[in-house]
């Protein structure tokens, strides 16, 4: 999320003040408004939109209740990501493909160098994998090599495109809703326009006419994330003209400061529905405003971590981890962790997740790349099955051939060890507390680690107070003592 990386920073370095101080008066709260305001307006938030949400924000701060709790400066961070969270949309908005139609169709517009065509092929994809029967029609016949574009991502993504005659985008849509996905099964057709300036007044009619003669279930608009606060202008334009449902934020990965994403649903009250991050079919993603707002307050994403680690999970992805919990960790299962990071969008995307992490290797200077799994990938080829197996009997003569195999230094066959035996100690941590049936250790162990990590306290809260054999725990302590067998021999008399 490196589109948010310094409005993320700003806000962060206001709450990391506010923290500083027992008790909060109206003069910390305005500096703290100004402070949010300035940040906003620098990340290129549309000024109409950042005077409404600091209002907002600073009208419910200032209420008695909140200045006279015990902690007035997380009740601040809960109204603000409240607020965040209200901004960008507050509730997941999700596709209207009536089943009674088949096929739907989905119509795409945009901006030229939006990332349309590459949309279309990620949604055409995200479609494919929830058992849908895409088909991509390519009615961009303005922009030289569109089509081709669209065929390579088809062909990449096992998708079919149909290109019609090249010429008339009006007939290629028609002629893919109403006679190639019928006659060949595809139950959804999603139409690919051309990229067009607002005051193009033919393209935009080219458009309208698409959108007249295929009656989409569904228009989207794809808006690049890195367009200032100038998108208002843009998506204003395309409602009044095409009146769509909703957008696609691409390149949510870029490096400009972005304000404009947090504009489009304030001003155009239309949802994202998706957000890209990245150039790979996979990475464009449902939009979670309430995980978008935890991410830019630097609370991470722990729930989007697991559902994209429980995506990619399969049967034997689960008989491993049991045995790495009951028989330990060896290193294939490392090389097996770091594949699954990769499947998983890579380091930068998961140090955005994880609370606390990516600010912390910010302020660092490290850089966040899968350049860094490399040598480590390396270093473990380089090992014989029994090592990888049995990392314990790897000693100084074996880390130097492994050195030497990889092209890496001995030291650096030292740390990846040090990291192995970390993540061994931590499984057998983990295996001991199973073993002992302690979840609420376990609970407790976890929320601790989340509350340090920077994520919302009261989950860490309920996270810490885990433990539902712990719940029951005396009942449980009181059926064993009365299990066991009593001692034999003589008795202590009572005291009368």
């Amino acid at each position: 999320m490196a589109v948010f990386g310094s409005l993320s920073d700003r806000l962060q370095d206001t709450f990391d003040k506010l923290r500083g101080k027992g008790r909060l008066t109206e003069d910390d709260i305005n500096v703290a408004m100004r402070e949010i305001r300035l940040a906003l307006l620098e990340a290129d938030v549309n000024f109409k939109v950042v005077r409404a949400f600091v209002a907002r924000c600073r009208e419910q701060c200032l209420e008695a209740e909140v200045l006279s709790s015990l902690n007035p400066t997380q009740n601040v961070v809960r109204i603000v990501l409240e607020e965040l969270t209200r901004l960008l949309g507050s509730t997941d908005a999700e596709l209207q493909l009536p089943a009674t139609r088949k096929p739907n169709v989905i119509m795409l517009v945009g901006l030229q160098g939006s990332g349309k065509t590459t949309a279309a092929g990620k949604l055409a994809y995200l479609l494919k994998g929830q058992g849908r029967k895409p088909l991509l029609a390519a009615c961009d016949v303005h922009r030289p090599a569109a089509a081709d574009q669209l065929q390579t991502i088809g062909d990449e993504i096992g998708v079919p495109v149909y290109r019609g005659d090249g010429v008339d985008a009006v007939r290629i849509a028609k002629e893919a809703v109403e006679q190639v996905a019928p006659q060949s099964g595809y139950d959804l057709v999603i139409v690919d326009t051309a990229g067009r300036l607002q005051i193009d007044e033919q393209m935009m009619q080219e458009a309208v006419d698409i959108r007249d003669a295929v009656k989409p279930d569904q228009i989207l608009m794809v808006v690049d994330a890195m367009t200032g606060q100038d998108i208002v202008n843009v998506v204003n334009e395309f409602n009044d003209r095409m009146d769509f449902d909703g957008v696609i934020m691409s390149k949510l990965d870029g490096d400009a400061r972005g304000g404009g994403a947090l504009s489009v649903r304030e001003v155009t009250g239309k949802p994202i529905m998706f957000v890209s991050q990245g150039e790979k079919p996979d990475s464009l993603e449902v939009f979670h405003p309430d995980r978008m707002a935890r991410r830019i307050l630097g609370m991470g994403d722990v729930i989007g971590i697991i559902e994209e680690a429980e995506r990619l999970s399969d049967e034997k992805s689960m008989e491993d981890a049991e045995r790495m919990l009951m028989e330990g960790f060896t290193m294939d299962d490392m090389l097996s962790q770091l594949q699954q990071v990769r499947k998983m969008g890579g380091l930068r995307k998961l140090a955005g997740m994880i609370p606390g992490v990516d600010r912390a290797m910010s302020q660092q200077g490290a850089d966040i790349s899968d350049d860094q799994l490399v040598p480590v990938e390396s270093m473990i080829h380089s090992m014989t099955k029994e090592e990888r197996a049995k990392p314990r009997i790897i000693n100084g003569q074996r880390r130097k051939r492994i050195a030497q195999g990889s092209g890496r230094s001995v030291q650096e066959v030292n740390n990846l060890i040090k990291q192995w035996e970390q993540m061994d100690k931590m499984m057998g941590s983990l295996r001991s507390m199973a073993m002992g049936g302690n979840q609420r250790g376990m609970g407790r162990a976890m929320g601790n680690m989340m509350r340090n990590m920077g994520m919302d306290p009261l989950e860490a809260e309920k996270l810490a107070r885990m433990g539902g054999a712990g719940a029951a725990a005396p009942q449980n302590r009181q059926a064993r003592r009365n299990s066991r067998p009593k001692k034999k021999g003589k008795q202590k008399k009572r005291r009368r």
